[in-house]
């Protein structure tokens, strides 16, 4: 049995797949700026990556994260409105790693180094449009659903269509 991740820019949606039988769908957004690899231009890589970190297990959901750690915060509207221009990091993180040298992995365009994560966020209305800062946003409660069923390598790909 294989469990593999496929992400669609266009549909701005999250399939997980089990073998070639589709198990859930999930709306996502994705990168406010497009398709991109380049370390700092806030795009979304496309290509084969796979899942070389899970972060947060067991943590209530909207826990905040800075630098990959929990701050022990639990987020709130309030936190938005005294820092309405951060890009929140909630309830858990799934870091992505290219597999593919010279397009997502090693470089000025390595997606580890990028810190490239399937995350929670607070902007949940704004899931099924790109406006992400180069992650892959969630819902919170479905981010923390995917976490508990993928494990550390699963594959993941994800293009433009």
């Amino acid at each position: 049995m294989t469990i593999l991740i496929n992400v669609s820019i266009k549909l701005q949606q999250l399939t997980l797949v089990e073998d070639t039988k589709l198990i859930k769908s999930y709306s996502i957004s994705t990168a406010l700026k497009g398709i991109g690899q380049n370390k700092n231009s806030f795009q979304t890589p496309i290509g084969i990556h796979y899942i070389r970190a899970k972060i947060g297990k067991g943590l209530p959901v909207f826990s905040i994260f800075k630098g990959r750690r929990p701050t022990g915060e639990i987020w709130s509207k309030n936190n938005t409105e005294l820092k309405p221009n951060n890009d929140w990091i909630l309830s858990r993180i799934i870091w992505l790693s290219g597999k593919e040298l010279g397009i997502n992995r090693l470089g000025n365009s390595d997606t580890m180094q990028r810190y490239i994560y399937i995350h929670g966020t607070h902007d949940e209305n704004r899931l099924g449009s790109p406006f992400s800062h180069g992650c892959i946003r969630m819902s919170n409660n479905d981010v923390v659903e995917l976490f508990d069923l993928v494990s550390v390598g699963t594959i993941i790909h994800i293009n433009e269509e």
